[in-house]
């Protein structure tokens, strides 16, 4: 059939067949008792028994029963097929918190190893560096947990909330060792703690690791702010409160650390070079292969940059010429 040039196949105005309805065998849903994976489960069939484990050591867990949560998720990983690396990591990462809350740092660490070697995308390698960080952060170490929290920066460069942790760490750690977070208090006062506590270090080796800390939280909470002002018109509603909250914090404690106006302009302008929405947009590598990111690390990025710039050299000249007005003063 032809009309007004264009063409349509006759059969699109024939009648519809007549369809013969088929009666659908009726669906009989399981029933299943509470816990009923806590009793013994006498079947072969290994999903059943992977479920069943998995399920107990959940509850467990929860009950705070380390122990036997533990045990559980062993039971259960010996049944993950290889070729399940969903379940496989998720009870890799249940058996990580258990060792974390019985005080087995090694045994952690040494799971979180193997997660980190069978992580094939970002997101795996994202839950990698956060288990790190909450072993660091269970067992007290500042120093792994600033490890950590620069390695997700670099994963997540766009990512706010990473910045701010990790200039927060810094800015604790700094609080802890001295009176006043910034240069003057590491020329005229040593830290006596984190820093302090290893056999043989000298004076200006605390100075200098002090410097860098301290360096470290002022890039921090600027990034922090520049990466909320260009995110905050996409936020509404608590995550703008909450945004707004975190800026107050950035803007309280970069007035005790008190950087230079010329330090927090060159930091700011380094730390801007790759804030362009544009590009923010396509660097977004979430659930990207490892295979092909292309990532650098947080020195190369950007502490180097800051290094060579001598902001560190900076501060300790004008940190001195102060130190020696103030005792002429005297």
């Amino acid at each position: 059939m032809e009309i007004l040039g264009s063409t349509f196949d006759d059969s699109v105005f024939e009648e519809s067949r007549n369809r013969v309805s088929s009666v659908l065998p009726t669906y009989n849903a399981k029933f299943c008792e509470p816990e009923w994976f806590c009793e013994d489960a006498d079947t072969e069939d290994v999903l059943e028994k992977q479920k069943a484990f998995k399920f107990r050591a959940d509850l467990a867990y929860r009950r705070k029963q380390y122990q036997t949560a533990l045990n559980d998720y062993t039971s259960c990983l010996s049944f993950v097929p290889d070729g399940n690396l969903s379940i496989r990591r998720d009870v890799l990462e249940g058996m990580v918190r258990c060792c974390c809350q019985l005080g087995r740092r090694e045994q952690a660490q040494e799971l979180t190893e193997k997660l980190r070697k069978e992580a094939s995308n970002t997101c795996h390698l994202t839950c990698v560096l956060q288990m790190d960080l909450s072993i660091a952060e269970h067992f007290g170490d500042p120093i792994a947990s600033i490890a950590a929290l620069q390695q997700l920066c670099s994963l997540h460069p766009f990512n706010p909330w990473h910045w701010h942790k990790l200039a927060s760490v810094c800015h604790a750690l700094l609080d802890t060792d001295c009176a006043t977070p910034s240069p003057s208090a590491s020329l005229t006062n040593p830290v006596a703690g984190a820093l302090s506590q290893e056999a043989g270090t000298a004076p200006v080796e605390q100075q200098r690791d002090e410097r860098e800390l301290w360096l470290k939280a002022c890039v921090g909470f600027i990034r922090t702010r520049l990466l909320i002002a260009i995110l905050r018109i996409q936020q509404s509603s608590f995550v703008l409160q909450t945004s707004e909250r975190v800026v107050l914090e950035a803007d309280d404690a970069l007035q005790q650390l008190q950087p230079s106006e010329s330090t927090v302009q060159i930091i700011a302008q380094v730390m801007s070079e790759d804030l362009n929405p544009e590009k923010m947009r396509e660097e977004n590598q979430d659930g990207e292969s490892l295979a092909g990111l292309a990532g650098r690390d947080f020195e190369e990025r950007w502490w180097d940059r800051l290094v060579c710039a001598g902001l560190l050299q900076k501060e300790e000249e004008r940190v001195s010429f102060t130190n020696e007005g103030t005792q002429a003063t005297r």
